[in-house]
């Protein structure tokens, strides 16, 4: 692989981050090899040695040069074949993302300090709100560092709600103040941050005691969770009335009022459901939405959950009375317009 390339010099070792032009795909396999095992099982047979040219693993002069031309150039050679080397390295079974990973291992064995690419064929794993403030959030948000808002400070938390969770969305992918845009993670998609965002306005906004037992609530933990399911990302964010009445003390605004207004006692919460288009990313604002809250021990609720636009946001929601601390089933049922087909999606939640 990558025998008789022009040398380029470099100031020393460069890491080049590259997007990937589309090339023609080859048969996936079930779970992609890791680059070390490419290397050893193909690439060895040439570069262990520096045979027929190829570029010794461990040369950091020769890699270098070959580095400058970034992950991209790489791939494309290796993949069409070059000089001496075939296509593929004279291994057709070996997917272009198993190139990347494995051009990525020698370059980095070799003085290099590349990131592993991701395959960008297999579909997205969104990270849960509660794995993205564990890994990233809280540096800041854990002890309130520049200014943010410290997450369990109710106060704090709550002014914040007060400007709408897209608004707040928005703020931290732009980024705001101190904070950087995507919290300083460049790879956290739009959804990701949603799902942090949610987490830890929950944390912020549960009653801090429980009137009946004194004890600190626990935060509920589907608030920063979704779903993709036929062609629709369903969010699901649930807030303690207790928390909604401390927000909207006045009677008159739209959260006082919606669905007839908040109930009293510390049993009620309340469910909102946004909807999105997963293709054009459109919010969808003209479906038919219900909820069933169910526990294995007491059976379902049902509710239809009604539309409400609160500024320019459209979600859909109503309150549910959850009594105890069993672990719950929330279970959303949406119909698409000019689609018969319902739409459902399962959340796991506990009070």
């Amino acid at each position: 692989m990558f025998g008789y390339i022009p040398t380029i010099r470099l100031a020393g070792a460069v890491a080049v981050l590259a997007l990937a032009l589309p090339f023609a795909s080859h048969p996936a396999q079930a779970a992609a090899r890791s680059g070390k095992q490419v290397v050893q099982q193909v690439c060895a047979a040439c570069h262990a040695s520096g045979a027929h040219g190829a570029p010794r693993i461990g040369d950091e002069k020769a890699w270098s040069a070959r580095a400058a031309q970034g992950l991209t150039s790489l791939t494309r050679h290796a993949i069409q074949g070059i000089r001496k080397m075939p296509a593929h390295g004279g291994n057709r079974g070996v997917s272009d993302y198993e190139i990347e990973l494995a051009i990525t291992y020698m370059v980095n064995h070799s003085g290099g300090h590349w990131a592993v690419p991701i395959d960008k064929s297999a579909p997205p794993v969104a990270r849960s709100g509660k794995q993205i403030v564990q890994e990233q959030c809280v540096k800041c948000h854990g002890t309130g560092v520049g200014g943010a808002p410290r997450i369990g400070d109710r106060k704090a938390w709550i002014a914040r709600a007060k400007q709408g969770l897209d608004v707040v969305v928005r703020s931290a992918i732009q980024g705001h103040g101190g904070m950087p845009a995507r919290g300083g993670l460049a790879n956290l998609s739009d959804e990701e941050i949603r799902s942090a965002v949610i987490y830890m306005l929950n944390q912020g906004i549960v009653p801090a005691k429980s009137q009946e037992t004194g004890q600190a609530a626990s935060a509920p933990q589907a608030g920063g969770d979704y779903r993709l399911a036929d062609g629709t990302k369903i969010y699901l964010g649930i807030i303690s009335a207790a928390a909604l009445r401390e927000q909207h003390p006045k009677p008159g605004s739209t959260e006082a009022s919606m669905h007839g207004g908040i109930p009293s006692g510390n049993d009620y919460y309340h469910l909102s459901v946004s909807l999105f288009d997963s293709k054009t990313g459109a919010r969808i604002t003209d479906a038919k939405v219900k909820a069933t809250v169910s526990d294995p021990l007491m059976g379902g609720d049902t509710k239809p959950l009604h539309p409400t636009a609160i500024g320019s946001a459209v979600s859909y929601g109503n309150y549910f009375r959850i009594a105890d601390a069993n672990p719950h089933t929330v279970t959303v049922h949406v119909v698409r317009p000019g689609s018969p087909q319902t739409i459902t999606a399962k959340f796991d939640f506990r009070r």
